[in-house]
This record gives structure tokens, sequence and C-alpha cells, in this order.
């Protein structure tokens, strides 16, 4: 079952945090068809939140079609956003994992880890679009 953790700091709205941590589960395969969300009671007091935050995440994710409200049972994941890529993503996780470790060991602060994934990332796949780009015009 997922856990919801709050960044205090953020700008994104409390109910968006819910809706991205949900579909981030859903694409690595920690959310799977059929399991249930945590009920809405339980996240608003676990994050000392207003019920109606959780609702609003909820339905959103509802009308987005990844999962289904059963009345008076609960929340239900609909369906995966995981590719054809989640095999291989147990390896890549652990691995992830100690350069994580590494990383803060080096003194690296989370948002230095986050700023570097993100920086490196985007560096990546500007380089990747610049070599199709060049394939292409060959």
């Amino acid at each position: 079952m997922i856990e919801f953790v709050l960044n205090g700091r953020s700008r994104v709205n409390t109910y968006v945090q819910l809706i991205e941590q949900v579909k981030q589960a859903l694409r690595v395969g920690l959310l799977m068809p059929g399991d249930q969300l945590p009920k809405v009671r339980d996240v608003a007091q676990s994050l000392a939140i207003n019920p109606n935050t959780v609702l609003k995440a909820y339905r959103e994710l509802e009308i987005e079609g990844l999962v289904e409200g059963r009345p008076g049972v609960g929340t239900f994941v609909r369906r995966t956003l995981a590719g054809a890529s989640l095999g291989n993503q147990l390896e890549l996780r652990e691995e992830l994992v100690a350069w994580v470790q590494r990383a803060r060991a080096a003194g690296l602060a989370p948002e230095d880890v986050t700023a570097l994934v993100e920086t490196t990332m985007r560096a990546a796949l500007a380089a990747e679009a610049s070599r199709d780009q060049t394939a292409r015009t060959e």
C-alpha cells in the first residue's frame, strides 16, 4: 500500500502532490490494478489535512480512469501506468538506491540529489534528441 508524504515547502498543491505520488507508484509497479488506496479518513489524519483535499485527489484520479471508488468499500486501482520496462526496474532501483546512499554520504542534501538527477536527465534527453535529429538529417 502507498504511504503519502507531503512536502510542506513545495508550491505544488497538496492534492496534486497526492495525485503525483499515486501516478509514480503506478509507473513503478508499487500499485497494481485491484490494489486499494488508503482510506480518505486515514490519509487526512496521518497528514493532518482536510479530508476534502484527499477526496479531490482521488476524484481526479478517478476522472483519469486510474482508480474507481466503491461506495462504502474504498478506492481501488483500475489500471497501471507501468510500461514494458517494469521488469527492468528492480535492478535499476537497487542501483539507484546505492547511488543515492553514496550521494548522501558525500554530503549531498536531498534537494541536491534531486537537482542533480533532474539536470542530468534534462541533459541526457537533450543529447538524445540532438542525436535523433542528426540521424534524421543524414
